[in-house]
């Protein structure tokens, strides 16, 4: 097992006056890292870069949502923006299949995170909604779209035991 240290700085001077900060992430426990770099041609919708299921067992390839503590996306390409597809684990109450789809456009250069793949996201609920913690669901699985070229997307998961 090992220590994954996430750090994050902006800085910035603006007027003379030095501004930003520095923000540090460690997970302890990490035994398990996914990290791949994937070239989707320009034609190819929807492209998974990683699914999710509640064990390993339950499909090929998948990693186990209830073991996810870091997830990084970083669209690599210089100019190009991306769409990121995060597809919500199946509600009851849905009606189809895009009901459970939060699209992300990532701009060139820029990453997405999140901490977790399970009760992380609710595509469903309204601006309204008091009680959302407990609407959350699981990520099934992230997809993406390159928008006007081909594109190379960088993924990093890291996972406890």
């Amino acid at each position: 097992m090992a220590d994954l240290t996430v750090t994050i700085t902006e800085a910035v001077t603006l007027n003379g006056a030095s501004r930003g900060s520095t923000n540090t992430l460690t997970v302890a426990g990490v035994d398990d890292i996914y990290h791949r770099i994937v070239t989707v041609p320009a034609d190819a919708e929807n492209t998974t870069l990683v699914a999710f299921k509640t064990a390993q067992t339950g499909a090929d390839g998948a990693i186990d949502r209830d073991l996810v503590k870091y997830i990084r996306i970083t669209n690599m390409e210089s100019s190009n923006p991306v769409i990121l597809n995060i597809q919500q684990q199946e509600a009851e109450h849905a009606t189809n299949a895009g009901d459970q789809n939060l699209a992300v456009q990532l701009s060139a250069k820029k990453s997405f995170m999140l901490g977790e793949a399970h009760d992380c996201i609710d595509v469903e609920g309204g601006a309204n909604d008091i009680d959302a913690l407990s609407n959350l669901h699981d990520v099934e699985s992230i997809m993406v779209d390159p928008l006007a070229a081909e594109c190379r997307v960088e993924i990093f998961i890291a996972s406890v035991v």
